[in-house]
């Protein structure tokens, strides 16, 4: 015998929404300055998930093309984190001093040089 007016609860499997930002250090790697394999295992040794470090498992899968380096994770995840994480490692290579984080798209950060103009003319 049912209730009337209560109805049965049904089930759906959502999908999980991936995102894939993207660290493009193009600029130092091509000076050889910089080896984007170096900041791929930094990603892989620092990137937390449920505020555990090295937790990564099928949440966060961190992958390198050449001089950039993709991440894919689920949200949520934050962009700003990677660029926290990719200052920290310019600053433990002492290269925070030439290199800064710049973000020329939504799902893009790019590594570029500060831009020093010869201002020193009248000498």
């Amino acid at each position: 015998m049912a209730i009337k007016g209560l109805k049965k609860k049904t089930t759906t499997k959502v999908k999980k929404q991936q995102v894939t930002f993207v660290v493009d250090c193009a600029q130092p790697v091509d000076d050889n300055i910089m080896d984007p394999a170096g900041l791929e295992k930094f990603f892989n040794d620092r990137i937390k998930v449920n505020n555990k470090i090295g937790n990564l498992g099928e949440k966060v899968k961190i992958s390198r093309e050449r001089s950039k380096i993709s991440v894919l994770a689920e949200l949520p995840f934050s962009k700003r984190y990677l660029k926290y994480l990719t200052k920290k490692y310019l600053k433990k290579q002492q290269l925070r001093d030439f290199l800064h984080v710049i973000a020329p798209s939504q799902k893009v950060y790019e590594l570029r040089y500060f831009n020093i103009n010869g201002d020193n003319d009248d000498e």
